[in-house]
């Protein structure tokens, strides 16, 4: 599994079996050159042992993170509104993101580690776990804009907000969901498949991995969807946060008419701007994943390793943060989180 020195970085395999490769960066790219064959996992290079245990940091986080945050939306009163739905189903996808993450990982590493394993095992491995990965990691992001959307709707309609209708929306748009991301990446398993190099040696050996082609309209359509996946969820929470700071701002400037509409507008800022910060934050972590998907194939990951390792691995921290963002900052949400710990502490001591 090596980049052939002599060969331009657009091409992988040896002269009789090069394979082009014309998309942005994976995740096998960025490890290619740094993992050993038949080495365990201690005699592997320091960015192998560094990302693995940084892996394992991540599923451990993710794991706390998802398990309190499934504590504190089962209470039964927040699952009165949409919003508390949504929640409690992100916090089962964020978990199902870094889980594939962790899955997608080991898979990289312990298939070039380990050459017994099988092709058959090694190409369902390469067509299915990065578009489940996307799945999920795409569905998280769309739920959380589905809970700003329904804190705007909220808004919107006041005393005239039907629970029973945003419970029912927010049960067809957890089913749907997954139907309509899939049929944006249904795509990408005839677009991956494993690549294999007959090396001639003192011991032949072939050498296998995980590539990706696309055509230039296949190639165009995934930007397209990368971007919409991205950006879409951005523009939901962006547009609905400054929704609610206007339209609160106005109804408090109606109400109270002391104020002028621009104090009520600052003062609404000051206090949500939670809701202004959170999609920001959240789209700035998930901007290294794009730019690496958008590089040139041609890239040259060992020589800035670490770069492309750090962009690839803090691109999927918003999975581990619905804590922070969501949980944390809410009163109403800290108290059933608290309520929640309280009832489990009990049930343990019994």
């Amino acid at each position: 599994m090596f980049l052939v020195k002599t060969h331009s970085n657009c091409f992988i395999g040896d002269y009789c079996h090069s394979y082009t490769k014309p998309i942005g960066l994976t995740l096998d790219d960025i490890l290619r050159e740094e993992i050993r064959s038949n080495m365990t996992l201690s005699n592997q290079s320091f960015s192998i042992r560094m990302t693995s245990a940084l892996t394992m940091i991540m599923f451990v986080a993710a794991l706390i993170n998802s398990g309190l945050s499934f504590l504190t939306f089962q209470s039964k009163d927040l699952r009165k509104v949409g919003c508390g739905i949504y929640l409690l189903a992100s916090s089962i996808t964020s978990f199902l993101t870094i889980s594939m993450f962790t899955a997608k990982y080991w898979f990289v590493v312990l298939s070039q580690i380990n050459e017994s394993i099988s092709s058959s095992v090694l190409r369902g491995g390469c067509k299915s776990i990065e578009p489940v990965l996307k799945l999920f990691l795409y569905l998280d992001a769309w739920l959380n804009a589905c809970v700003a959307a329904e804190r705007a709707f909220n808004v919107s309609k006041g005393v005239n907000f039907s629970k029973e209708k945003s419970r029912r929306i927010a049960r067809w748009l957890i089913l749907l969901l997954p139907f309509c991301i899939m049929a944006t990446i249904i795509h990408e398993p005839w677009h991956r498949d494993l690549f294999e190099d007959n090396r001639e040696g003192d011991v032949k050996r072939i050498y296998a991995w995980c590539v990706t082609y696309y055509s230039r309209s296949v190639q165009d359509y995934n930007t397209a969807i990368l971007f919409i996946h991205l950006l879409g969820p951005f523009a939901v929470n962006l547009f609905s946060a400054l929704f609610i700071i206007f339209r609160l701002a106005r109804q408090r400037s109606v109400s109270r008419s002391e104020q002028t509409y621009r104090e009520h507008f600052y003062e609404q800022l000051s206090e949500h701007k939670q809701l202004l910060i959170s999609p920001v934050i959240l789209l700035v972590l998930a901007l290294p994943r794009v730019i690496i998907s958008l590089l040139s194939g041609c890239a040259n990951a060992s020589s800035n390793l670490w770069l492309f390792l750090s962009g690839y691995f803090i691109s999927f921290t918003p999975s581990i943060l619905i804590l922070f963002v969501f949980v944390l900052p809410s009163k109403l949400y800290r108290k059933a989180l608290k309520e929640s710990l309280r009832r489990w502490q009990r049930r343990m001591h019994v």
